[in-house]
């Protein structure tokens, strides 16, 4: 998945998870473990990013 496509996907799953969290305030939320799950997915992604810009810097954590 190239940068852009991460970006698309990191805007998506914020959008969601803004969604989620106010269908939760609501008492609308038909799938709790929903919540647990995008913000799972968001950590993943923000983990790619943070990789492949310490591999363009050359640095190894």
């Amino acid at each position: 998945m190239s940068d852009d496509e991460l970006g698309e996907k990191l805007a998506e799953r914020r959008q969601e998870l803004f969604n989620l969290r106010f269908q939760s305030a609501t008492g609308a939320l038909e799938n709790p473990a929903r919540l647990k799950l995008a913000k799972r997915e968001i950590a993943r992604i923000l983990t790619v990013r943070t990789e492949r810009e310490f591999a363009r810097e050359g640095i190894n954590p």
